[in-house]
């Protein structure tokens, strides 16, 4: 006889061991089948800086599940595996390490820091590594890629240097957003902004008032800047004059340009070109002379006389006091807003500077296949979008997108940073730089061997963009490359839209003239409880998913983590929604050990193996809501609908086969074969969502091979019998309305009660059904007519079938107790759910608070009236 099943599930005593069995089986590593197309997913690289978080979780939830899908499909389905060097996270991790040991990395120099960065990164990668397979990813190992190994390097130094041989690729002076804490460019997208009150400043400047928030940067203004229109300064257009300034005077001049907003402040204004991007584009365009007056390290250069070398931000109230005894200070609003630029990764505030650096052009046209018209990258990333090529979900990111894109500036990929991919070009002192592959031995335009190379590292978004065609070996033409390429879905945050989805179909569209994915599925971010968003730094909103694993179970953290989120929307995620889901997993074990028990009491496994026959009403309604169910799953996954199906696969499984069909099968003839064909396909459908429990089950149940290789369920039309599953489901009402009038009117669970069933239409049905409806509404007595008898008091209530229930409640309810129970509870109700209302149509509050404060009390308002229309209708039931 087969050991019983324990009653509770250990997670902790199966997944390990279940995860080496899936590796073992080879099922992680497809095959090339010519004619099938593959499902492929490329797992976005998390950073090399240490452990996963719940946004990756999340992210490896959803991409196992489609690819254990498409896998049980039949399809050969790769989901590639992976790390990025996440050049300034990573290196600013080790400075920071190196720091507490007093060290910085100049201390080492370049090879040693690098050889350090490199130690960090492989500790790091094995702990993503196990994290990864902790979660049941069924990723395939043996193509593991890692962004800065040998061969992606060499197809980031191919992109390199066929960008540049096409004119996309170029060095020039620009004015960069630069971060003085990582001492680096950062790309426009890389900047984010904090809402701050300010200082704005308006200063004399000769006979006009110009407003500026940022006095440290005018030391060398020299131009004022008016409307062509603006009539009060008509007669200054062209001309020069002398001005008191901060170091003394200075020979300005008027200049006239649409730049200049007449309605802002005194409609005049003096230009920064070295630190304004506004500025900047405005004097190259009239041949401006610009001047840098803040340094790479946030200090003032020697432009700035008595306070050169301070730090400029810090130095601001010393120059106004200056200005102010010179008597230029007009007035000072105390009260401005404006939007403070900062460095995403460590919120240092940004500083605009001109700075010699490696670009791609945007807006080059080139043509990458002969005979195609020229286009530019823009454009191609553009129409790919526009002509359905890729697919955004949810929708409406497509025109956050189309945004992005038609204003995208042309990219700064050169980073001054030391971990990273080196930029492939070297300089001799001819000064023409050698772009080539490899380290060049001379110049081949002087033949000189003193070469150097260019110090800087590329954007660690240049390689990452690269990572669905680099990791299958381009730029060689492999069978992967070829069978595998284009992927067929993107699984990301919508919060990296910018970041990484467009440049890696900038990337692809130029390496390989086509699409890097067919479909774009974004997630949201993980908030807690109350929609705050999670921070690693805030204990009580932070929940790190391995020791969710280590408690509850992998499987548990998936469940919840997929239900309730939908494609491009924030999910709320907390510990006692995660249990909730364990005991989800520990229904299915129960279950599954009641099916193997009845087995094991009737001649063992070969029972179920049985032919497939419906004997009662309960096998037909059960059978054909389980064809209904596979046909739902299947169009909702395939559609990305993913809470959908998880949720219909749930209540099915907890409510309709678990609560209703076992309980119903207790009292009669057990149908062996049906109560474990149910169970089985319940846990095929389950297995891309739970891996493992599903896993452990398919095995007690006797199959020989994994469930992960297993074919995903199909229809069979000959198992579905919709009149019957009709009366059945009209029996699972009147049982479910009886227990509602019982618990509504709080009537003891335990108390076995007279019950009254009225239907003409029905009533051999409930004839039938009798011993069903006895034991599982706890009935002492049940009658069933065909007219409804005269009784008071009595409780009420009538089916969406049309059977009227009656319980005759005699002392069991004490009628006017409960009437003036109910009436006061509406009464308070009532008076909350005003409360609530006049909150929310007061306009301060709906603007000023914070947006998941107003959706919560919306969400109480919601409650409240539905409590309220349901204790009206059991007060209904009692006057009646």
């Amino acid at each position: 006889m087969k050991k019983e099943l324990s009653k509770t599930y250990d997670a902790s005593k199966h997944e390990d061991a279940i995860y080496k069995s899936w590796e073992k089986s080879g099922l992680f590593t497809p095959k090339i089948q010519k004619n099938r197309k593959p499902f492929v997913v490329m797992m976005p690289p998390p950073n090399a800086t240490g452990t996963l978080h719940l946004g990756h979780a999340v992210m490896l939830a959803i991409e196992d599940i489609l690819v254990r899908y498409h896998r049980m499909l039949g399809e050969p389905a790769l989901w590639i595996p992976g790390t990025d060097h996440a050049g300034i996270a990573t290196q600013n991790k080790v400075e920071k390490l190196l720091a507490e040991k007093g060290v910085t990395r100049h201390d080492l120099g370049r090879d040693k820091f690098i050889k350090e960065v490199e130690k960090f990164v492989a500790g790091s990668q094995n702990t993503i590594r196990s994290q990864v397979r902790k979660m049941g990813s069924s990723c395939d190992w043996t193509r593991e890629r890692y962004t800065l190994e040998d061969d992606l390097s060499h197809a980031v130094r191919t992109q390199f240097v066929n960008m540049y041989k096409d004119g996309l690729i170029y060095r020039g002076k620009r004015i960069v957003n630069w971060c003085t804490r990582c001492s680096s460019t950062l790309a426009d997208d890389e900047v984010v902004y904090k809402e701050e009150r300010a200082k704005f400043y308006y200063l004399k400047y000769g006979p006009f008032v110009i407003g500026t928030a940022r006095p440290e940067t005018k030391f060398l203004d020299k131009i004022i800047v008016v409307h062509p229109d603006d009539k009060r300064y008509k007669k200054y257009h062209g001309k020069s004059m002398t001005v008191k300034w901060i170091e003394g005077d200075v020979e300005a001049t008027i200049l006239a340009d649409k730049a200049a907003d007449p309605e802002f402040g005194s409609g005049a204004m003096t230009i920064t070109p070295a630190h304004d991007f506004v500025d900047f584009e405005l004097a190259q365009r009239h041949g401006i002379e610009i001047h840098e007056i803040i340094d790479q390290e946030g200090n003032l250069t020697s432009a700035a006389g008595e306070f050169t070398g301070r730090n400029a931000r810090e130095a601001r109230e010393d120059i106004i006091k200056k200005l102010d005894k010179k008597g230029l200070v007009e007035k000072i609003d105390e009260n401005y807003v404006h939007n403070l630029s900062l460095c995403y990764r460590c919120k240092t505030p940004i500083e605009p500077l001109v700075s010699l650096q490696w670009f791609i052009n945007v807006d080059k046209k080139f043509s990458s296949v002969k005979g195609k018209p020229a286009r530019t990258l823009k454009e191609r990333a553009i129409d790919f979008v526009k002509k359905g090529k890729i697919e955004i979900l949810p929708k409406q990111f497509e025109k956050t997108y189309f945004h992005w894109m038609e204003n995208l500036h042309n990219w700064c990929i050169s980073r001054q940073i030391w971990f990273g991919h080196r930029i492939p070009v070297w300089y001799c002192e001819c000064k023409n730089p050698i772009v080539a592959l490899e380290t060049p031995k001379k110049c081949p335009h002087c033949g000189s061997k003193k070469l150097r190379q260019d110090p800087d590292t590329l954007d660690t978004w240049f390689s990452s963009g690269m990572w669905t065609f680099s990791t299958l070996g381009w730029p060689k033409k492999t069978k992967d490359l070829d069978y595998f390429h284009p992927t067929s879905v993107l699984e990301t945050g919508y919060d990296i839209l910018f970041f990484w989805v467009a440049r890696m179909i900038l990337m692809t569209s130029y390496a390989l003239d086509t699409v890097p994915f067919e479909t774009v599925y974004l997630h949201g971010l993980v908030r807690t409880r109350d929609g705050r968003k999670m921070s690693k730094s805030d204990p009580e909103t932070a929940i790190d998913p391995l020791d969710m694993i280590e408690k509850y179970g992998a499987d548990a953290l998936r469940l919840s983590m997929v239900i309730g989120s939908t494609p491009g929307n924030d999910t709320r995620l907390y510990e006692e929604k995660i249990a909730s889901y364990r005991n989800f997993i520990n229904k299915i074990w129960n279950g599954a050990r009641f099916a193997l028990m009845q087995l094991q009491e009737n001649g063992g496994v070969a029972a179920a193996h049985k032919p497939l026959k419906a004997e009662t009403l309960a096998d037909k309604w059960i059978l054909t809501r389980t064809q209904q169910l596979i046909d739902e799953v299947t169009e909702d996954i395939n559609k990305f609908r993913l809470s959908d199906a998880g949720t219909k696969i749930y209540d099915f499984a907890w409510g309709e086969y678990f609560n209703w069909y076992l309980e119903i099968s207790k009292g009669e003839h057990k149908n062996l074969p049906v109560l474990i064909y149910v169970l089985k396909t319940i846990l095929q459908l389950l297995h891309p969502f739970v891996p493992f429990v599903t896993e452990v089950l398919w095995k007690e149940l006797g199959e020989k091979e994994l469930l992960i290789g297993a074919q995903w369920p199909a229809t069979n039309k000959k198992l579905i019998f919709k009149k019957e599953a009709q009366q059945m489901l009209a029996v699972i009402d009147v049982i479910s309305a009886i227990r509602s009038l019982r618990h509504e009117n709080n009537i003891n669970p335990a108390k076995k009660i007279h019950a009254i069933l009225v239907s003409k239409k029905h009533a051999y049905l409930l004839e039938e059904k009798r011993e069903a409806i006895e034991r599982l509404a706890r009935l002492e007595k049940l009658d069933i007519e065909t007219s409804a008898p005269k009784v008071h008091p009595a409780l009420k209530q009538v089916t969406a079938a049309g059977i009227e229930i009656i319980l005759p409640v005699g002392d069991l309810v004490d009628i006017s107790a409960e009437v003036e129970k109910l009436m006061k509870e509406i009464e308070n109700v009532s008076a909350y759910a005003k409360t609530l209302e006049s909150k929310l149509k007061n306009s301060g509050f709906v603007q000023n608070a914070p947006g998941a404060v107003v959706e919560s009390e919306r969400e109480k308002l919601t409650a409240s009236k539905e409590k309220v229309e349901k204790l009206q209708s059991q007060l209904k039931l009692l006057q009646d």
